[in-house]
């Protein structure tokens, strides 16, 4: 296996650009050498782009996809400041292969008009780089990791005066109308403010990092690595293909809303990057608590076929069992002292093929019997069995895989392979700083 470290957009990004303010020729020279776009690019794309219009294109495909290459690794914030530069860097001008820069409109238009194209190219360097990524480490290769973040918009809704003028005037009716000191006006602000943007209704509402914003909202899955696999927006589009999902305010609660929402686009994210790439196959999945529910349980490994789900329970909401008492990890509690928690001790396959695990009481202790060999014996002063070997109970996951996931919680392997997850939050935290796609003065999604 390739040895390794972790993959980090930002520590790439950080050392293009060193290589860039040190020598320009090389680091361009570097991006000629490594990346091809001839070859990359989907044919569909360049008949889109080259169809016949009754005058020929001024500029080429490869120049204008170079172009925005450079503005997003360079975190050029605007199309104006990406002219300003071509224009005063002959470097980048001749790698591009601009013999005169575009100006804004150009540019405005090439992303509106071939956005559907841009997919594709992404979707194709998504299967480009997956055998990569399987060189590189399969197992972490072979993980999916989702999260959801929003971009904000540039909008009225978006001022911090809107939200505290609807809150300044609530505290001062709740004085008049002397309510209860349970009364939250920022909840009740929040039923109050409207569920999208006036200037374009695919920007909503949104409770992020604690505070209220309007954004266009997206989710990202990314492997192990840190390689993101997939963006979708969850946008008109998106809602029209599927019509099954409710959108809309249910509670007080701007949290619980979000998790509500979350939970709720999950499986269908998960199942359109699976259509979308038959070759990629990722065995384990992690989540935030979000997602902790029976159903997104069996979706998971029912019809998306996972083997492990790394999602932490969600509070809210403790697991149950008929038999015993489970605690907050799962696994099961002596019936005298709930607080006792029983010891895993393994996990076999029975000849059917189904997963068992075994746990056992922790107050058991091995001794050597008459016959030489060694025996379990029960030292509880209040034993609950009476069974010398003490208490015994065998789990099968495939029952409950909300409290048995196909791994065991509060494990070390549960807390090593579930720290990885900060690999998908990394990533949204460059795709907004270091390319720059936060902050932009738009209204419009596509550009």
């Amino acid at each position: 296996m390739i040895s390794y470290k972790q993959l980090s957009l930002a520590d790439i990004f950080t050392d293009c650009q060193n290589i860039f303010d040190n020598d320009k020729p090389e680091f361009l020279s570097l991006l000629e050498k490594h990346i091809n776009l001839s070859e990359v690019v989907p044919t569909s794309f360049k008949n889109h782009f080259y169809a016949s219009t009754g005058r020929p294109r001024k500029y080429s495909l490869n120049a204008m996809l170079w172009a925005l290459i450079i503005q997003r690794i360079f975190s050029i914030p605007t199309d104006s400041l990406l002219i300003l530069f071509l224009n005063y860097s002959k470097d980048l001008r001749e790698f591009c292969g601009f013999d005169k820069v575009p100006d804004a409109s150009k540019f405005t238009r090439f992303k509106q008009n071939f956005v559907m194209d841009l997919q594709l190219f992404f979707d194709r360097l998504v299967d480009i780089t997956e055998p990569i990524c399987q060189e590189i480490d399969s197992v972490r290769a072979s993980m999916s990791i989702y999260d959801s973040s929003g971009i904000e918009a540039f909008v009225a809704e978006n001022n911090p005066k809107y939200a505290n003028r609807i809150i300044k005037q609530l505290k001062s009716y709740a004085k008049v109308v002397v309510y209860d000191k349970n009364y939250d006006p920022y909840k009740a602000a929040y039923r109050l403010m409207p569920s999208c943007a006036s200037a374009n209704p695919q920007i909503k509402q949104l409770f992020i990092n604690g505070h209220f914003c309007y954004v266009f909202k997206f989710g990202i899955i990314t492997n192990g690595l840190g390689i993101v696999r997939d963006i979708s927006f969850y946008n008109e589009d998106f809602f029209k293909n599927h019509p099954d999902i409710v959108v809309g305010k249910k509670s007080n609660s701007p949290d619980e809303d979000k998790s509500v929402h979350d939970a709720r686009l999950l499986i269908p994210v998960l199942k359109d990057f699976f259509v979308k790439h038959p070759l990629i196959n990722p065995k384990t999945f992690l989540g935030d608590s979000a997602f902790d529910s029976v159903a997104i349980y069996k979706a998971l490994f029912d019809e998306l076929h996972f083997t492990k789900a790394y999602i932490p329970l969600n509070q809210r909401s403790n697991l149950k069992n008929k038999d015993y008492t489970i605690s907050k990890d799962g696994f099961p509690c002596c019936p005298h002292d709930p607080s006792l928690t029983l010891k895993y001790e393994g996990t076999s396959k029975l000849r059917s093929g189904i997963t068992r695990y075994k746990f056992v009481c922790p107050k058991v202790k091995w001794r050597k019997g008459g016959n030489g060999k060694y025996q379990r014996h029960c030292c509880c002063e209040n034993p609950c069995t009476s069974s010398s070997c003490g208490r015994m109970i065998y789990v099968y996951p495939e029952k409950d895989l909300r409290a048995y996931p196909g791994v065991i919680r509060g494990t070390k392997e549960w807390d090593s392979t579930y720290k990885i997850r900060s690999v998908v939050e990394q990533s949204i935290n460059h795709f907004k700083e270091n390319l720059c796609v936060a902050g932009r003065r738009t209204q419009n999604e596509k550009i």
